[in-house]
């Protein structure tokens, strides 16, 4: 998977990505936005795309978008103006793995169904982990590959079609487990599969303490 690769893919699924999407991840979506408010303040959605989870989050919320995709984002900041979501601060594109923020800018990071989306997933988590302050959380919905037996070659196996599709289908718990490990910034504060069936799941992680 490559940088511009992702970003064309997800421009041409900017038309019809509500559509298509819109209801799989609606449980992941208000989870994701509950474990943000838990904590509240400002807070950066990485992998915002057309915006669909902004209306969900309290007025109260300061809210920042980011995504690789523009076509995307066009979708985002018509429906900040049409809803006068006056809460959102900016909507920009930006790179997961190469934010341009300050060291401890936010609140909360939530990327939802971002991790298996960019070329380097441990990048990108370097960026969250970086960007949100001691004490704050970084939320994520994602699915977890199987890494062993048949589900997990079979995962291995889809990745030249999916990675066109803009999404990969390997990447096992192990990894999330080595990145905190090497990372050392954060901490786990909650792993849980999400309704209906268990496919996607909800993850937590703590910034320690400066």
């Amino acid at each position: 998977m490559q940088t511009e690769g992702v970003a064309a893919a997800y421009d041409r699924w900017a038309p019809v990505y509500d559509m298509v999407f819109g209801k799989v991840f609606t449980t992941g979506r208000s989870e994701s936005i509950a474990a943000a408010e838990k904590i509240g303040g400002r807070v950066l959605e990485v992998g915002v795309g057309t915006g669909i989870s902004l209306p969900q989050y309290s007025r109260e919320t300061r809210l920042v978008g980011v995504d690789i995709a523009d076509a995307m984002l066009d979708k985002a900041r018509e429906r900040k103006a049409r809803l006068g979501l006056d809460n959102v601060e900016q909507i920009a594109v930006m790179d997961a793995e190469a934010l341009t923020f300050p060291d401890d800018s936010f609140d909360v990071v939530v990327a939802q169904y971002v991790v298996t989306a960019v070329p380097n997933p441990e990048a990108a988590l370097d960026e969250f982990a970086r960007v949100v302050r001691p004490g704050g959380e970084i939320v994520i919905t994602t699915r977890i590959g199987a890494g062993d037996g048949l589900r997990g070659r079979i995962e291995k196996a889809l990745m030249p079609i999916t990675s066109r599709l803009g999404w990969r289908t390997e990447f096992p718990w192990s990894r999330y487990e080595a990145w905190v490990a090497r990372n050392g910034t954060v901490e786990l504060a909650e792993h849980r599969p999400l309704p209906p069936l268990g496919h996607f799941s909800l993850v937590r992680y703590r910034k320690k303490p400066a």
